[in-house]
């Protein structure tokens, strides 16, 4: 399977890639089936059933809303976040939707938009059924889709079938998994970051290349910059403040401070993941990096490489992208980046090891060194689990980022003091996550049945 850097990359809006962005994404698929089965003309009601996880905290995850704005015929990555809550204003106060921006139906969510409570599809616990009946309560079609982890959604045919048969773009150096991507580097004589971007160059060209990496970097900046700007609660009831403001404050209020402690570094990585993950619990517009739950880590190593490491550059950051997102590639390829799959080794692990071979990369890492990066990001979050109180993505979201971000910039500092010879290669670590995930008790994988969303009151 031959996946892109604009597959793993992907500009939404939060709180979640699985919950939000991928619902989003169904309903944009929803309704180019029905365009092309001229279904619009014959509308008489729409119906879609959350299960699994979707089901369990997608009311904390805003899936209902997502759901809603994907029925309008709304892109994810084209929404304005500040004009969801009028759009769903009207829904709820009207109880109408008007479906694809086509035709206006009336629209009850209580019995249009259920919640299957305990109830899951076993293909994969993020599963949504789309259905559409005609004036006289007719079922006119059914869609079953999958939201399957970062905003990639699946419909029932796909994920049966043979991962290579999903996605096969034609690419120079195809790889699956980090052996291979060793491999390709030493016969082709490219960094990882060369050999990524020239498979990207076979499915676009070079200018939508560079002005795709350019919005990612700007999309992340501006998260980052927005972040540190708002104040106030987090919506959701669950009464969390933003603190990145105030951080801000603290830091740029007291700069000789960083004097004193040759620490202070961490607090402005620790504050950029967490202006990040202030942004997308609000709803806000972030990169899923590689899902929204983990949108903090990549972009916060990326701000302390552009602002705290002698040289850095445009190039540097693009680099940094492309090495980061192979390792995503490997994950997505042959484990899963979903925590209703694996828990939260799955999006803050995997963010962690990413970031953390990016850095190493533009550090002036070798492949080998990258990939002991990338090993070490993820060795060190085995087992995490996927426990957000009242089902937000807030406690303990937000500082799991900050803890990510730390977590990948010590890794790529351990990995560029060896040789890149590790006991343990990418590859078994990867295997060793997905074994972990499939163990894992299904109360710690984003159900909000288990670990701290059980034992902290949310009130």
């Amino acid at each position: 399977m031959s996946l892109s850097l604009f597959d793993l990359f992907k500009v939404g809006i939060g709180p979640s890639s699985s919950h939000t962005v991928g619902p989003m994404w169904a309903g944009q698929r929803f309704l180019e089936l029905l365009e092309s089965q001229d279904l619009f003309s014959q509308a008489g009601r729409v119906k879609v059933t959350l299960f699994g996880s979707l089901a369990m905290t997608g009311k904390g995850h805003a899936t209902d809303i997502a759901t809603l704005l994907g029925l309008l015929g709304e892109r994810p990555d084209e929404i304005d976040p500040d004009s969801v809550d009028a759009k769903i204003a009207i829904i709820r106060e009207q109880k109408v939707l008007n479906l694809g921006g086509r035709v206006e139906l009336a629209f009850n969510e209580e019995t249009d938009l259920p919640f299957a409570f305990g109830e899951s599809l076993p293909q994969h616990p993020n599963g949504m059924r789309f259905e559409l009946f005609d004036r006289d309560g007719i079922q006119l079609i059914s869609k079953v889709y999958f939201s399957v982890g970062g905003g990639f959604v699946l419909c029932e045919d796909e994920i049966e079938l043979p991962a290579d048969e999903v996605v096969n773009h034609p690419i120079p150096y195809p790889f699956e998994t980090g052996r291979e991507l060793l491999d390709r580097c030493e016969e082709s004589g490219l960094s990882i970051a060369e050999l990524v971007l020239a498979n990207e160059r076979a499915m676009r060209s070079d200018e939508e290349v560079e002005a795709n990496l350019r919005k990612l970097w700007n999309v992340m900046e501006a998260c980052i910059e927005r972040g540190c700007r708002e104040t106030g609660e987090l919506p959701g009831g669950l009464g969390v403040k933003r603190r990145a403001a105030q951080l801000r404050k603290e830091l740029t209020d007291r700069p000789e401070a960083a004097l004193r402690d040759q620490l202070s570094v961490m607090d402005w990585i620790n504050l950029y993941a967490m202006a990040v993950n202030e942004e997308n619990a609000a709803g806000g517009r972030v990169v899923t990096a590689p899902t929204n739950g983990a949108a903090g880590v990549i972009p916060a190593v990326l701000a302390y490489y552009h602002r705290f490491v002698p040289g850095a550059d445009e190039n540097g950051i693009f680099n940094f992208i492309a090495t980061s997102g192979a390792i995503g590639m490997l994950y997505k390829k042959n484990a899963s980046i979903s925590a209703a799959e694996v828990g939260c080794q799955g999006e803050v692990g995997v963010a962690c090891s990413m970031a953390a071979a990016g850095l190493a990369a533009v550090l002036g890492g070798t492949p080998e060194q990258i990939e002991n990066a990338a090993e070490i990001g993820m060795e060190h979050n085995l087992g995490l689990t996927c426990d957000p109180i009242d089902g937000l993505v807030q406690v303990p979201c937000i500082e799991r980022n900050t803890m990510g971000a730390v977590k990948a910039i010590n890794a790529a500092r351990l990995a560029l003091r060896g040789d890149g010879n590790q006991r343990v290669p990418l590859d078994s670590v990867i295997e060793t996550m997905r074994q972990t995930g499939l163990d894992m008790q299904d109360k710690y994988k984003e159900t909000a049945q288990g670990g701290l969303a059980v034992n902290v009151v949310a009130c």
